[in-house]
């Protein structure tokens, strides 16, 4: 059966040049055999955290979070896609994010980031591995940041020139070190049932 892997994009602004790198990945990782899907933080469309998922009476969740909510309990894995917004995270994704806890649980995600600036957003990427490592999940330690995302994917998410090429070659580590952390974490719970 095909890893589930779950790809989360939350930038909310009108021209978001990081929704090309968020397709870009979950059609790199279905050309991979992996069975992905962008869960876009616009899309979903979640009210500022005032109650997380859990702290709703069974069946009385909203229905986008009542969805969202399978679908993470159902997946293999986690791709965040994160821009970065004066050295920190993007709200959106943040906030979408925060409204889960234990449905995030042990399994690995992964951090690509992105910006229009040299860095990739830098400052956002290692701002998460502790967000994600608090919320249950295993953060793997390859990592992707595209610096100048303009230069790196055009409008259609097409990798151009040296930048590109340099993306497609640490895409291809990253998406090989999330698949081994999927497949022992798979493993795992076979074995052993999580310890809560």
């Amino acid at each position: 059966m095909a890893d589930r892997i779950l790809v989360f994009y939350g930038s909310y602004r009108s021209d978001r040049a990081g929704i090309r790198l968020a397709d870009y990945i979950v059609d790199g990782l279905k050309n991979r055999g992996a069975d992905a899907e962008l869960v876009d933080a616009k899309a979903v469309d979640l009210p500022m955290l005032d109650r997380m998922y859990k702290e709703y009476p069974e069946g009385e969740a909203p229905a986008p979070m009542e969805a969202l909510a399978v679908k993470i309990r159902e997946a293999d894995g986690f791709i965040f896609v994160t821009g970065e917004y004066n050295w920190g995270m993007q709200p959106g994704l943040k906030n979408l994010t925060d409204h889960f806890l234990e449905e995030w649980f042990w399994r690995p995600a992964g951090i690509v980031s992105y910006s229009a600036g040299r860095l990739g957003g830098a400052h956002a990427n290692l701002a998460w591995h502790g967000t994600l490592a608090e919320m249950g999940m295993v953060v793997i330690s390859s990592t992707v940041a595209v610096g100048q995302i303009a230069n790196t994917l055009d409008e259609s998410g097409t990798p151009v020139g040296d930048a590109g090429k340099s993306f497609e070659r640490a895409f291809g580590r990253f998406a090989d070190d999330l698949t081994w952390w999927i497949e022992a974490s798979k493993r795992q719970r076979e074995h052993r049932a999580p310890p809560f």
